[in-house]
């Protein structure tokens, strides 16, 4: 019983930590694009992209949780490796979207400052990315 109890709080923990991460993410490089977009108005489609960067980690969550879900469907008694892979990898979604949201908001800034940085920081920003696919890779191997 507490297997399952514990297995359904993963999951639900995994999708809600996931997504936090990508509404906080979004969010902090959605307002340095809001104050960038005040200096620079054109650069609006790079401050656009660099903003909707941290919500791929709610997806992550999204995709961990159906894949979890199917485990704890087949054998309620996974509940404790569901807890916690849903605990691992909803934190570390929602650490990288958070991060990788602070690292957009300061290439928007540089953007807008007139420097030539979109492209680096799309680069600087798929570096927080890549842990949250590893969190999901290791996910969907358990």
């Amino acid at each position: 019983m507490i297997e399952t109890v514990l297995g359904y709080l993963g999951l639900g923990l995994v999708l809600s930590l996931a997504g936090i991460g990508s509404a906080y993410g979004t969010t902090i490089a959605g307002n340095a694009a809001e104050g960038a977009l005040k200096k620079k108005p054109e650069g609006s489609g790079n401050y656009m992209v660099l903003s909707a960067l941290p919500a791929t980690q709610g997806i992550y969550g999204f995709v961990a949780f159906f894949m979890l879900l199917g485990k704890m469907k087949a054998d309620p008694a996974n509940g404790l490796l569901i807890f916690g892979i849903g605990v691992s990898v909803g934190l570390v979604c929602m650490l990288s979207a958070i991060r990788q949201g602070q690292v957009c908001a300061n290439g928007i800034v540089g953007v807008s400052q007139g420097h030539n940085v979109f492209t680096n920081t799309l680069i600087y920003a798929a570096l927080p990315e890549f842990y949250a696919i590893l969190g999901l890779v290791g996910a969907l191997m358990a």
